[in-house]
């Protein structure tokens, strides 16, 4: 199964594709470039194959609006080379990345192929255009292949629509909504919407986690979908752990001190007066760190959000013994919900702003603990609401471009927020006045009012306070 793959714009998206490994710092911002930049050397490899040609070749990458802005604090430059070097976000994890980026900066060259090189100059080679916009999507990518006299032999176009996921322009314009590219019979349970999900989910006397699962096991057999869910998991454990015993300053220039590890080891010389909430920030913080460092990070929807679904799970796990049954049925339910959330309005903090991501999570992470703690459809479906009501307007505003404040305690805000929202729905009826197709639509309405300078250009909010600082 290829999990980096470009996206088909469908109802149904796969657990496997929301929850994706890969590295830090940002899903849009490194991972996505990366799947574009690998893409884009497969189809020059094909160029040069069906056009052979000794004139030579020269590689040119230009990155639009909050690409642009944020793109060196984000690595965005980074992450084309190593795409470009035919590395893909989960190949590149056991790899040492500097040693491939300052081979291409120093040869200033990429390897098309055995015996073809093409003259790439990272430097002037990688544009940051934050003048010329594409009305598709704020995250836009231009590639182009010349010849040695720069006459234009190839220009591709993607756009990474957040989570990893990228779409080309063609498919881009060609949709509408977006809607489903594959017929609703194509799955047993075609549900687009919460409403939807709720009437199969009685009609069948099914749980939200097992429709989710049928329709996964129409392309994968159930021994295979459990192994990958509990490979995700064991993702997320390592990233959790690893951020829980790791100190330092984060990369970037902000000097931020990394605070997961003295905060954890202070919860456990005092554990009588450590609440739920002390542990998820701890948790989600450790996360994020790893993230701000460029290492390990599971996709939760997105990177700069990564924090939050590992955090709550994590609790679960350490502190209420969750079982590996629990542990499927929170991440089935989570990719659910995460699923209608990226139909309907987007996961994309380029596009709308920190609800999208750390909002999205919360709503996951809220949905997918009710269930392993036995939730109905219902009121898992309001605790999903809970959770993204309460994020409805976040920005996106990273000070220098950073994925580190207000991005690492924001995942653990959001960890507790799940937690809430799953306590509360727990203990009443699922009963609510909105919906959570209601509080999609309105974070969906809310991104598009929101001014760019709040949608991850570090134009705006927090990061301009802190320079007049």
């Amino acid at each position: 199964m290829a999990i980096f793959c470009v996206i088909k714009f469908t109802m149904f998206i796969s657990v496997l594709d929301l929850f994706k490994v890969g590295i830090g710092p940002s899903s849009s911002h490194t991972m996505g470039p990366m799947v574009a930049a690998n893409a884009f050397l497969s189809d020059v490899r094909h160029f040069i194959e069906t056009n052979p040609s000794n004139n030579g070749y020269h590689v040119r990458c230009t990155l639009k609006d909050s690409l642009a802005y944020t793109g060196v604090g984000h690595a965005t430059d980074r992450a084309v080379v190593l795409g470009l070097n035919g590395f893909l976000p989960n190949t590149i994890i056991d790899e040492n990345m500097d040693e491939v980026i300052d081979r291409t900066w120093n040869s200033k060259t990429i390897e098309i192929n055995d015996d073809m090189q093409a003259n790439f100059f990272a430097e002037e080679d990688i544009i940051f255009d934050t003048r010329n916009s594409l009305k598709q999507h704020p995250n836009g990518i231009v590639f182009e292949l010349l010849d040695k006299s720069d006459n234009l032999l190839i220009s591709n176009t993607y756009f990474s629509i957040g989570g990893g996921f990228i779409s080309t322009l063609e498919e881009i314009d060609n949709v509408e909504a977006p809607i489903a590219a594959e017929p609703s019979s194509a799955y047993p349970f075609p549900f687009d919407n919460s409403d939807q999900m709720l009437e199969m989910s009685k009609e069948h006397n099914k749980t939200i986690w097992e429709m989710k699962q049928a329709n996964e096991l129409e392309n994968i057999p159930e021994k295979i979908l459990n192994q990958e869910l509990d490979k995700i998991w064991n993702a997320m454990k390592t990233c959790v752990e690893r951020g829980l015993t790791t100190e330092g300053i984060l990369p970037g220039g902000l000097n931020t001190k990394r605070r997961a590890k003295q905060l954890h080891e202070s919860l456990q010389n005092d554990k009588e007066n450590a609440g739920s909430s002390d542990w998820l920030c701890a948790y989600a913080m450790a996360v994020n760190e790893e993230n701000a460092a460029g290492h390990m990070v599971v996709t939760a929807p997105t990177n700069g959000a990564a924090g939050v679904v590992p955090a709550t799970l994590y609790y679960y796990y350490k502190h209420k013994a969750a079982t590996p049954e629990q542990i499927r049925q929170f991440l089935l339910s989570a990719s659910a919900i995460g699923g209608l959330i990226k139909h309907n309005s987007s996961i994309s903090g380029a596009e709308v702003g920190c609800q999208g991501e750390v909002g999205s999570a919360s709503s996951m992470a809220a949905a997918g603990l009710c269930a392993a703690r036995g939730g109905t459809s219902e009121q898992i479906e309001n605790a999903a609401e809970m959770a993204l009501e309460h994020h409805i307007g976040m920005t996106c505003d990273p000070v220098k471009g950073l994925v580190q404040v207000p991005c690492i305690e924001r995942n653990g805000f959001g960890a507790v927020k799940a937690y809430t929202a799953s306590s509360l729905s727990l203990r009443e009826s699922g009963e609510h006045l909105i919906s959570l197709d209601q509080c999609i639509a309105a974070m969906k309405r809310t991104g598009l009012d929101m001014s760019n300078k709040y949608k991850e250009t570090s134009l705006g909010g927090l990061a301009v306070s802190f320079i007049e600082c």
